[in-house]
């Protein structure tokens, strides 16, 4: 996540987003929707989706609520105004002013926390070329000695309380990484497919958490743990419609299966062998090379015949190793 150094000149002052800005308004919109039953969240067979991708693609939901929000100003000031709306997308550094605006503040697993209501909220912003009368509310609510978040986490991913390691972190391994999931990491990852919400589920200040009554983030058919082998054989197309309007094309095809790949591994059922044999002959490198990671976790002497076959045919170096390794 290269951008995040390169954006950070742009998150000192907000006035290199909108030159006439002079005031923030922070906003928080909650996603929190259900809890899925422990006959779905407990299936290794079944791939978990990060909560606040089970449902439409949040970017543009809020945009538009945001921009209504800028119409009504607009025609309450009867003037001309300069705005942006910002809904995850520019650099800047949201949580610090939603903790400014008395929104909630910044946990030990570096979510924004509400002390009513927990941290399952997207956060946006308004920039706004008029100077607000504003407070500094005191916060309410703190995590206190609680770490449970810190030793819930499969990768070790929160070094210490308030410092994340992205690298570790099971959202970035399944969403931003554009390459390989580390070796190493691959078992932490468990049947994750995109994102993590491990460190939110065991927050004691989400046991409050009231759910939305937005239609929009209600989960998806398929989107609630949806069986691994159902996927793997998902083609451009199939992944493309399944997902149109979802955060889940962030992934893109290969690195979504990419995911799926490394959960039914980590899952070990021998009858998944005909799907990866089928995922061992994709033409995305990435997928094939999780594929062969998938087989040799699983094992025996029908996944090491596919191996062996697969790879007196193969070309990508990369993958030729994954499938040695896989031997191995």
């Amino acid at each position: 996540m290269r951008y995040l150094e390169k954006h950070l000149p742009l998150k000192t002052d907000v006035r290199r987003l909108l030159a006439e800005a002079k005031s923030v308004i922070s906003l928080a919109m909650n996603y929190y929707t259900l809890d899925p039953s422990e006959a779905l969240t407990q299936d290794p067979g079944r791939g978990q989706i990060s909560r606040y991708a089970w449902g439409d693609d949040y970017h543009e939901l809020i945009r538009e609520r945001l921009l209504e929000l800028v119409t009504f100003i607009k025609q309450t000031a009867e003037t001309e105004l300069r705005t942006r709306v910002c809904v995850d997308t520019a650099p800047i550094i949201e949580r610090e002013y939603a903790q400014k605006a008395g929104i909630g503040w910044i946990g030990k697993n570096t979510n924004l926390i509400h002390w009513r209501s927990g941290s399952w909220y997207f956060l946006a912003e308004v920039l706004i070329d008029v100077a607000f009368e504003y407070d500094l509310p005191d916060l309410r609510g703190s995590c206190g000695t609680c770490t449970r978040c810190i030793e819930a986490c499969p990768t070790d991913a929160i070094v210490e309380p308030n410092l994340l390691d992205s690298r570790r972190c099971i959202s970035y391994l399944t969403i931003e990484l554009k390459g390989s999931i580390p070796k190493a990491l691959r078992p932490k990852v468990g049947n994750l497919i995109f994102g993590c919400d491990i460190c939110q589920e065991v927050c004691p200040w989400n046991s409050k958490a009231v759910p939305t009554t937005e239609q929009g983030f209600q989960p998806r058919d398929g989107n609630l743990a949806p069986e691994l082998l159902s996927l793997v054989g998902m083609t451009q197309q199939e992944f493309s419609q399944r997902f149109k309007g979802s955060p889940i094309k962030r992934a893109k095809r290969r690195g979504f299966l990419r995911n799926v790949l490394v959960a039914i591994g980590n899952w070990g059922a021998r009858r998944a062998v005909p799907a990866l044999e089928g995922a061992l002959a994709d033409h995305e490198p990435l997928v094939r090379g999780h594929a062969a990671w998938a087989l040799g976790k699983i094992g025996g002497k029908t996944a090491k015949r596919v191996l062996q076959t697969r790879l007196t045919v193969e070309t990508d170096q990369g993958v030729i190793t994954e499938i040695q390794d896989a031997l191995q």
